[in-house]
């Protein structure tokens, strides 16, 4: 139980480093969680900074995820300490102690701690966010749906210790797109297609 607290305490702590407001500051843009869409994560810095950036950022959120996953598989903790690990990675980037609990949506960091606890879970999360993005070219709408198969697949391959906090995440990764629901009703979500994004620097 010592060793579960100690790795969700350096999990919530490295899910706390929000990539998108650090790269932000490092390159001299302001605070994403003031510009565009006010979500501190890569599709918001793909906006104001171009895909160099969301690429740097991208890359952090998931590592953040991932890391904390790996290091206590490393030490031997079981498949369920493992999840709940990787869901306390995504609270330290929903709500980060160093930024004023003012955080993003989590799908990156999400993905990170999946692939690190096991990587077919990481692998069906991906694949189902490229597919849903390309079909229906909403950022918004592959996140929920590739959170949504990807705890299915967890529900139906793994035992309720695991899936709880996988639950737990998929339904707040949901509700923190609350307003992209609302705006996709509306018919005012921002589109993402492959032609956009060669547009971006």
């Amino acid at each position: 139980m010592l060793s579960l607290f100690v790795f969700i305490l350096i999990a919530y702590l490295l899910g706390s480093l929000s990539s998108a407001i650090i790269v932000s500051k490092c390159a001299g843009l302001p605070d994403p969680r003031t510009q565009g869409s006010g979500n501190p994560g890569a599709s918001n810095i793909l906006r104001i900074g171009g895909k160099k950036l969301a690429v740097i950022v991208l890359l952090g959120d998931v590592l953040k995820g991932w890391i904390p996953v790996m290091l206590a598989k490393l030490f031997g903790l079981p498949l369920a300490s493992l999840a709940w690990i990787a869901f306390f990675a995504f609270i330290g980037h929903l709500y980060p102690i160093f930024f004023g609990f003012r955080g993003g949506k989590g799908v990156a960091t999400a993905l990170g701690g999946l692939f690190a606890l096991a990587w077919p879970l990481g692998l069906i999360g991906l694949l189902s966010w490229v597919v849903v993005l390309l079909v229906f070219h909403y950022i918004s709408v592959a996140s929920i749906l590739a959170a949504i198969m990807t705890f299915f697949y967890v529900f139906y391959s793994y035992s309720w210790p695991v899936y709880l906090p996988i639950l737990l995440m998929t339904i707040i990764l949901i509700a923190r797109h609350f307003s992209n629901i609302q705006r996709l009703f509306q018919g005012t979500e921002p589109q993402l297609t492959l032609s956009e994004l060669k547009k971006k620097k």
